[in-house]
């Protein structure tokens, strides 16, 4: 009896050592066998720095700058196990493979072009995250970019009052304070607002107290800046300006000194630019307005010589300052765009 026990332990013992051998067979066939997965269209975005002063963007020659980017492809490398498990987490939405690039961390805080390798990028934020823990990124497309990295100036805007998202302009009678500093490109007009917008029920609301708004701009990528809160205080609803047309529109040309007096503007369609225009303003700030000179800009820059087609560009229409500042004048239709070229004079004309 005691020798059928003793026999039935070792047989027992026998089979769980087979069967943890199995075990360890399968988990190292696995372990030594490695399985690739294409994965299209991961994005690497560039996170906001808590410099205020820096601006990081992918930048494309030619093409305008971008806070993110959209790779063809990634592959990643590991165990079979591991890769069907990733891939099932991708398909149903458990896993997100988009990045994050944060430029202070890869040392990227001076201004000019700095090349990233995105391999190198990929493989080290990868190990960041839990996920794909076991599983290496094996190559990428494309496999280097281009990080643009500019160093703002702080600048004051005065503070402009829009409709939600669209390019209307509204009248206001106090926005308080009018100016506001942000971090913006050296090259940022002035003539450039910050934004608040408003929807029709916080206008409606701020007919009656003043509301707080956040001002922004939105940087050439599509990254916003914001301002500290401003106050905003709409008219009420009788005290509307006027719709009135200016007429007699004079049009100035603005040139810088490499072409000042070297060129003359050819108006394509001049009738368009002459027009009356559009604005909402009390009788006198529209008296002031078309007694000036000039009531219209039109800004030429220095490659517009080298152009082969006709131009366009719009309009900057020169409102009296004490007007603006008083919200008493604004445009009440799209900016004209002016389609132009530009004719070399005969006497600066190459013997």
């Amino acid at each position: 009896m005691i020798r059928r026990l003793m026999s039935r332990k070792i047989k027992y013992s026998k089979i769980a050592i087979v069967a943890l051998l199995t075990v360890l067979i399968w988990v190292w066939a696995d372990l030594a066998v490695d399985e690739t997965l294409l994965v299209p269209n991961v994005s690497i975005s560039i996170v906001k720095s808590s410099n205020p002063a820096l601006w990081a963007a992918f930048q494309n020659e030619g093409e305008p700058p971008v806070s993110s980017i959209s790779m063809k492809h990634i592959v990643l490398k590991g165990p079979t196990s591991r890769i069907a498990e990733v891939e099932r987490e991708l398909s149903n939405g458990m896993l997100d493979l988009d990045f994050s690039l944060n430029p202070e961390l890869i040392e990227m805080t001076t201004p000019g072009s700095h090349p990233l390798t995105v391999l190198d990028f990929l493989r080290n934020r990868s190990s960041e995250i839990g996920e794909l823990t076991g599983v290496t990124v094996e190559s990428c497309e494309p496999n280097t970019l281009t990080v643009n990295v500019e160093m703002l100036v702080e600048t004051s805007l005065t503070v402009g009052c829009f409709f939600d998202e669209s390019r209307r302009s509204q009248d206001f009678e106090s926005i308080t304070p009018a100016t506001v500093t942000m971090f913006l490109p050296k090259n940022w007009g002035r003539e450039r607002p910050a934004r608040v917008e408003l929807t029709p029920a916080e206008i409606e609301r701020a007919r009656s107290e003043a509301i707080e708004k956040i001002p922004f701009v939105v940087l050439a990528d599509g990254q916003k800046r914001y301002a500290g809160p401003v106050q905003v205080k709409m008219p009420p609803a009788g005290d509307l300006l006027e719709k009135l047309k200016v007429g007699g529109v004079g049009v100035s040309f603005c040139f810088s000194p490499i072409t000042q007096g070297k060129y003359r503007v050819v108006l394509d369609n001049r009738i368009e630019v002459m027009s009356e225009i559009g604005i909402r303003a009390t009788q006198q700030a529209k008296d002031e307005y078309e007694a000036m000179i000039y009531q219209v800009r039109l800004e030429i820059y220095d490659d517009d010589a080298e152009a082969t087609d006709w131009v366009s560009r719009e309009l900057k229409y020169d409102f009296p300052d004490e007007y603006v500042r008083r919200n008493q004048i604004v445009l009440d239709q799209d900016p004209v765009t002016v389609r132009f070229k530009l004719e070399r004079l005969a006497s600066n004309e190459n013997p």
